[in-house]
């Protein structure tokens, strides 16, 4: 029988779930807990969508930032560190992307025109992909659902950006040597029932992760 991967998520259940109905569909399990130790076991760590970072983590003062989140923001950071040393895969959707490219040393753009939903309904647009390793899911130029105003200024060390909105935006990124991925846009609202026509799917990018930790 095939084991199925369970990741690690910092919150609570209630607040995810599409992240769960998601994951639950291309065959993963999530454990939610707001202790970190839970984490123990798990085999890989998903970081979701929700408030933005505070700027001093990326030595800036706070010109646009809102929502902060400071003990999500410790836990996260704590568990990165826990997970990359241990060489266990991660995750990063939204919010996740740019805290992954924090722990690395990166930068953050704190407000950004033009990316964010309207009204309930997420943007969608056209991203230009390298071909390794997620160019293999979708092709060159799969579209995706936009709903966020920070970004990737300065990339961390390690990482390597291999997607990109038609005005640069940084849209996904890999780590050169260590099993992280990260994407900007949001692949569980773009799953199973919450799929659109046209856009890329984004089970695919859930299984592929799956996959990663199957085998790491």
């Amino acid at each position: 029988m095939e084991h199925v991967p369970v990741l690690f998520v910092y919150g609570r259940r209630e607040s995810y779930q599409n992240y769960t109905v998601a994951m639950t569909a291309v065959g993963g399990l999530l454990r939610f807990s707001l202790e970190i130790g839970e984490a123990e076991g798990c085999d890989g760590l998903l970081l979701p969508g929700g408030g933005d970072l505070e700027p001093w983590r990326y030595g800036q003062g706070n010109t646009a930032s809102r929502g902060l989140e400071p003990e999500r923001d410790r836990a996260e950071l704590d568990l990165l560190g826990q997970f990359t040393a241990a060489g266990r895969p991660v995750l990063g959707i939204c919010r996740g992307l740019q805290t992954v490219n924090v722990f690395f040393g990166g930068t953050l753009i704190q407000d950004l025109p033009g990316h964010r939903a309207v009204g309930e309904r997420d943007r969608l647009h056209v991203v230009s992909t390298a071909p390794d390793p997620l160019g293999r899911l979708w092709g060159k130029r799969p579209v995706v659902n936009s709903a966020h105003h920070q970004a990737v200024d300065r990339l961390g060390e390690g990482l390597r950006a291999v997607q990109w909105a038609p005005d640069g935006t940084v849209e996904a990124l890999v780590h050169r040597t260590l099993p992280v991925w990260a994407v900007q846009w949001h692949p569980e609202r773009l799953t199973g029932a919450l799929a659109v026509q046209g856009a890329a799917d984004g089970g695919r990018l859930l299984g592929a992760f799956l996959a990663l930790c199957r085998h790491t």
